[in-house]
């Protein structure tokens, strides 16, 4: 996987501190796609019409909004149709050992565990929950020393219990693993992420679950809320995404090379699933990418 042509940031956060915060009110969003090593928890509030990239994902966000990105993982925000002239931004980041894996690994931190390993694909989190902790996020900065620490570790764990957090990149684009809470479905879904390029049939993908085609087909909509056609072209999606921003191959060429007979067809579901056709989903990466 190659990030080459995505800026990486050094961000402010010493090896010596858990967390940076910093809060600002700008006109405009002017910092390139990006990418670092810590977690980062982003507050913007007054920016709607704004544009997020994270990953894969491009959506136009709304007047408030509270986003969870992982280590390394591709993300900005542009000022797009955003008229605001006071966008409120507070970003906090923290280092990606800051909870030790042993720790995370206690009965009373699987919620956060699980949140910071859909982080990865960044999340976004519901209008109740930016409500609820919006002001204690904007006032983390006036503690200081272990009580700041305290505080960020309680913000993060009502977090992870939250309803209605999303997901927005795919798996396939960052190489994330697959969690189901499904041996079986699991095991389909590293075979089609395997063999994304070839023709992947019900059949085979039946026989690998060890059961019927049809109860198979059952069985995968009830598990993931998707039929096994989506999760397959969600994958080869996701592999295609990562190729339009990270190579210089024609859109032809990648829908073939992602296992998409026609380029037709690739760009009716890229737009259904991206709500931009490939080409202007490569433009929004390349119009704002940084060499060095």
């Amino acid at each position: 996987m190659t990030t080459s042509n995505v800026m990486r940031e050094i961000t402010p956060l010493t090896p010596s501190d858990c967390f940076t915060i910093f809060s600002r009110v700008k006109k405009k969003f002017d910092f390139p796609l990006h990418y670092h090593d810590e977690y980062e928890l982003n507050l913007i509030i007054n920016a709607k019409g704004a544009r997020r990239v994270v990953g894969g994902h491009i959506e136009v966000i709304d007047d408030v909004e509270l986003a969870l990105v992982g280590p390394n993982l591709y993300h900005a925000w542009f000022t797009h149709q955003c008229l605001s002239e006071e966008i409120t931004e507070v970003t906090i980041q923290f280092h990606k050992d800051l909870f030790d894996e042993k720790f995370l690994k206690r009965n009373q931190l699987s919620f956060v565990k699980s949140m910071l390993e859909r982080s990865q694909r960044g999340i976004v989190f519901s209008p109740e929950t930016i409500l609820a902790l919006k002001d204690r996020i904007i006032s983390l900065d006036k503690k200081s020393g272990f009580d700041s620490v305290l505080e960020l570790m309680s913000i993060l764990h009502d977090l992870s219990i939250s309803r209605n957090m999303k997901m927005l990149s795919d798996p396939s684009f960052s190489n994330d693993k697959f969690y189901y809470n499904s041996r079986r479905i699991e095991k389909v879904f590293e075979h089609m992420n395997v063999n994304y390029n070839k023709q992947v049939t019900l059949a085979e993908v039946s026989k690998i679950a060890n059961m019927p085609e049809a109860s198979f087909s059952r069985f995968i909509k009830k598990r993931t809320g998707k039929t096994f056609i989506d999760s397959l072209n969600e994958i080869r999606l996701g592999h295609a995404s990562r190729m339009l921003i990270d190579s210089t191959a024609t859109v032809a060429e990648i829908a073939y090379k992602c296992g998409f007979n026609n380029i037709s067809n690739f760009n009716r579901i890229f737009k259904r699933k991206k709500l931009c056709i490939p080409k202007e989903f490569r433009e929004t990466y390349t119009g704002n990418r940084v060499f060095i």
